[in-house]
């Protein structure tokens, strides 16, 4: 092995050797229980963002684990067309090039072409980032939405749902964007709060009055006036030329006698009515909303209720169209505001304009406010499907990890809305359907099938509908398009009965409904079968301040550069390039040369794994710091250095099985491994990575590489060559089964420690990642060894610590003498450990007054170094009383829990004997310290 922990020279290295020998293919083996996972697969517009990494970390990590197992593993990979986003880059694409071809010149057939090209040539960036960092999937089985597979299940979902009569065509409110010109989904909707305005505008009553009152804070009347108009407040006044209704509270008495009455629309001179309805809220403003149903979703659900006509004032882009009046008709929506607020306030109907903040929503894409539009789109009816996706989870079939979740599902269930599924696109799944001359709809799985079903001739014109799918469509169909439904042949290849249900989904909360949800009625809809057994939803990652990771923030990580590593002039580019808003770059260069002023150093992609692991626990958020990293980096350079040591001192040995110890540091270190096993096997069947990372770090960073990495010098050093012989197997054993227990989370530099260390346990070629994980092995338990060992490692790190206190030369040997109660044998046996590890002269018991010495109590056991030669005795006694009023202080604590008969009452007994316990010990720590300090 290389004297130095560098993962750049072998981790690229190790994944090609796996990807080429097919270790990451599932068996196939029926005797072997089946353990699958489905990727939620990446835009292929994409990069391997910080969420992307993180999941998918725990997703191999799971792989991996039940790959060593022994379960027959299938990862199944797969990306996404991401009709918007793919559209998006080619646009672009083409502009760059500078030859003149725009989306729309090409036009359909030719645009499509051009996606396909960039596909082929761009498409694959974000697999091969999967492959850097140690992504372990099927790659010969990945799947790609547009590939004729899954093509072919979403034609025959389509038209199965219509034919059943799920499907329909109808003119709904969506959310539109403006300039992409398609509907898009809530989830490609950002809401953030900004600075606006609400306007009070005077809609004249016709034949009405009622009397206004105003209040003073003490509630006295201030002003009482008749008046023969109702003051409407808005943020959009360029809708109002849209207005069908205005609506009050029915119980507002200020308005009751007003309700189906009429008021003259301003700037329009249409009359419209007052309507009453519980949905305003009275507190709010007058008390007095106008209704647009075109152009708010509140409305829209209230025209449904009262029967009101919709009118829509927008064009696809967003400039008023027909409907309006003619002055305004053509102008864009926030150039119709200008105009719209001029002329009230010419006509004295402006009452005012006040500061306002509100939550305006933007497309995801292009930083656009998007527009509530009514247009023709494509839905599913949801109701039937709702109530069978609440019964998959409500009988256990689906679980959720953690459960809390359960309750967010199940309220998106019960509140679900009719699902908008086409989008104005030309890359994507085109919708099967052709109209006629006359308007009329077929559905079909192709234009032939359409005709013979029919009977429609060849001297029947048709066109096919020009929208496609939007892609939570065909990834609803994931979990059995995947498995080659609905093909019987393809389904019996790919493994459809033995791989779905999979065993889990790895995901993020905010897709629980727009995806989880859907594949879970869509899949048992169409196969009976639930997608998948567990739902394990993870954290949103975020930076370390607890920001959401944004390009505008300037606080996006790549996971690739913490692997790679990216200089300071490297990362201040890609931070600042793309920016929706230019003018943020001097604040984002700015920021990143103070945080990174020497760029990212390269961690490797097993620290960064390590890094992810130990931050998924079952919260809501992840708060990644490169700290971690660092510091798991540290634990890659600790464990490598420890394989060195062993390696070195085994050269020319080599043995096989399991060892047969001989010394008691041998059997502690096998019990401590066999716990480790236990916990590591509980916490990965809870999905606490977080845990299962914790424990690993400690065994192996703590018990191997600080202490029997050090119990271990004095068997090797020794003259006993039976002890020499057992050690350095169980050196080697121990560092084997903990390269295999890390190597889920680690796998690279577990790989290429693992390849060094097998041929001495006769393990031979091959790779780690097909060895079996160790399992717990009560044969190799023993409690006595265990407790022996724990302390002695208390007595060295007491002499240490007094060693270190002191000031003692670390080659220096000193006496140690005991007195108090300690089992001799115990001291006996380990006096060579002790002599040796903590640089000890002699021992011995203390005969009559012990000399002035350094103490260290440990239970009924007191160590005395003595001090002469040593130490400052006026420093020592200074130490002694700082380390009494210590010990004073817990014990008051100690006496204050127990003194509290709150405590004693309702605290378990468990806890409250722990209490006495500890008590008991700082008291007698407490009586062996004042008789140090008394000899002082």
């Amino acid at each position: 092995m290389d004297k130095s922990f560098e993962p750049s020279t072998f981790e690229s290295k190790w994944y090609a050797h796996w990807e080429a020998t097919g270790l990451f293919k599932p068996s196939g083996d029926a005797s072997k229980p089946a353990y699958s996972i489905l990727l939620p697969p990446p835009n292929v517009t994409g990069t391997l963002h910080m969420g992307h990494a993180f999941q998918h970390t725990l997703m191999d990590t799971l792989i991996r684990y039940h790959r060593m197992r022994g379960f027959d593993t299938l990862w199944q990979l797969g990306t996404d067309h991401a009709g918007i986003a793919t559209e998006m880059v080619v646009s672009r694409n083409l502009h760059l090039a500078g030859k003149g071809e725009t989306r729309d010149g090409l036009g359909r057939e030719k645009f499509i072409e051009k996606v396909w090209e960039w596909k082929q040539e761009s498409g694959g960036t974000i697999e091969r980032q999967m492959r850097r960092l140690g992504s372990s999937g099927d790659w010969s089985r990945s799947v790609f939405t547009m590939d004729p597979m899954p093509s072919k299940a979403v034609i025959e979902t389509f038209v199965r749902l219509y034919e059943q009569g799920y499907i329909y065509r109808g003119k709904k409110l969506v959310n539109w964007d403006p300039v992409l010109k398609t509907a898009i989904s809530d989830l490609e909707v950002v809401s953030e709060e900004e600075n606006g305005h609400l306007w009070s505008i005077r809609y004249p009553l016709v034949d009405a009055t009622y009397e206004h009152v105003e209040r003073d804070a003490e509630g006295n009347v201030t002003l009482r006036e008749t008046r023969d108009y109702l003051v409407v407040a808005t943020t959009r006044p360029e809708t109002m030329l849209g207005d069908v209704a205005v609506m009050v509270h029915p119980e507002d008495p200020r308005y009751a006698h007003l309700v189906g009455k009429q008021v003259r629309l301003p700037l329009c001179g249409r009359t419209i009515p007052v309507i009453a309805d519980a949905y305003v809220d009275r507190a709010f403003g007058t008390g007095v909303v106008k209704v647009t149903p075109a152009h708010d979703f509140n409305d829209y659900a209230v025209g449904q209720r009262h029967g009101l006509p919709m009118i829509n004032l927008f064009t696809d882009t967003a400039h008023l169209n027909d409907a309006a009046p003619e002055r305004f008709r053509g102008l864009d929506r926030f150039e119709a505001r200008k105009a719209v607020l001029a002329e009230l306030e010419t006509e004295g109907l402006l009452v005012e304009a006040r500061p306002h903040k509100l939550m305006v929503p933007r497309g995801d894409r292009t930083g656009q406010v998007i527009e509530p539009y009514l247009t023709d789109q494509w839905f599913v009816r949801m109701d039937e499907f709702a109530k069978k996706g609440l019964e998959a989870v409500e009988s256990g079939r689906v679980r959720f990890v953690p459960d809390t979740w359960t309750s967010t599902y199940r309220h998106w269930l019960e509140n679900i809305q009719d699902w908008c599924i086409s989008r104005q696109l030309w890359w994507g799944h085109r919708i099967p359907a052709w109209y006629d001359e006359a308007g009329r709809v077929y559905v079909g799985r192709d234009e032939a099938e359409v005709r013979a079903k029919h009977g429609l001739g060849e001297n029947v014109a048709l066109r096919q509908d020009s929208d496609v799918l939007e892609t939570w469509f065909s990834s609803a169909l994931w979990p059995h398009a995947t498995m080659g439904w609905p093909d019987p042949e393809a389904m019996a290849a790919r493994g459809f009965d033995r791989y779905l249900p999979s065993s889990v989904l790895v995901t993020g909360f905010d897709i629980i409904f727009f995806w989880v949800a859907r594949m879970i009625m869509m899949t048992g809809h169409f196969t009976g079968e639930v997608p998948f057994k567990d739902v394990y939803i993870t954290g949103l990652v975020r930076d370390k301040d607890g920001q959401k990771m944004s390009k505008s923030k300037g606080n996006v990580l790549d996971p690739i550069d913490l692997i790679d590593g990216i200089s300071l002039e490297a990362l201040v580019a890609k931070r600042t390039s793309g920016l929706m808003k230019p003018s943020d770059a001097p604040k984002i260069e700015k920021a990143t040369r103070k945080e990174f002023p020497n760029g990212i150093p390269a961690f490797g992609a097993d620290a960064l794994r390590f890094t992810f692991a130990s931050l998924a626990t079952h919260g809501r958020d992840i708060k990644f710091d490169l700290a971690r990293c660092e510091g798991y980096k540290n634990f890659c350079n600790k464990l490598w250095n420890a394989a060195r040591f062993v390696l070195m001192n085994t050269e020319g040995f080599t043995a096989s099985g399991v060892p047969t110890p001989t010394t008691d540091a041998e059997r502690w270190i096998l019990d401590r491994l066999q716990q480790l096993l236990r916990e590591v096997e509980v916490q990965f069947t809870a999905y606490r990575f977080d845990l299962a990372s914790q424990a690993m770090y400690e065994f192996v960073w703590n018990e191997v590489c600080d202490w029997f990495l050090e119990l271990a010098k004095p068997a090797l050093q020794g003259g006993d060559a039976a002890a020499i012989a057992s050690t350095r197997h169980t050196l080697l054993y121990v560092l084997e089964q903990s390269l295999r227990v890390l190597h889920p989370l680690m796998p690279f530099i577990t790989e290429e420690i693992w390849s060094h260390v097998a041929p001495k346990l006769g393990l031979g070629g091959g790779s780690i990642s097909v060895q079996a994980y160790p399992a717990f092995d009560a044969a190799l338990t023993d409690a006595r060894a265990a407790a022996d060992i724990e302390w002695l490692k208390s007595v060295i790190s007491a002499l240490r610590s007094i060693r270190s206190q002191l000031g003692v030369p670390p080659g220096k040997a000193v006496p140690l003498l005991l007195s108090g109660k300690g089992d001799a044998a115990q001291i006996e046996r380990h006096s060579g450990g002790l002599k040796f590890l903590a640089r000890l002269e002699s021992i011995g018991w203390v005969q009559g007054d012990p000399p002035p010495a350094a103490a260290a109590v440990l239970g009924e056991l007191t160590l005395l170094v003595p001090l002469e030669g040593l130490v400052d005795l006026e420093a020592e006694r200074a130490r002694l009383d700082k380390e009494i009023r210590r010990v004073e202080g817990e014990i008051a604590k100690c006496q204050g829990k127990l003194g509290s008969g709150t405590f004693v009452a309702n605290a378990p007994a468990a806890v409250v004997e722990q209490e006495r316990r500890r008590l008991a010990e700082w008291t007698t720590m407490l009586e062996g310290l004042k008789a140090n300090r008394g000899r002082l």
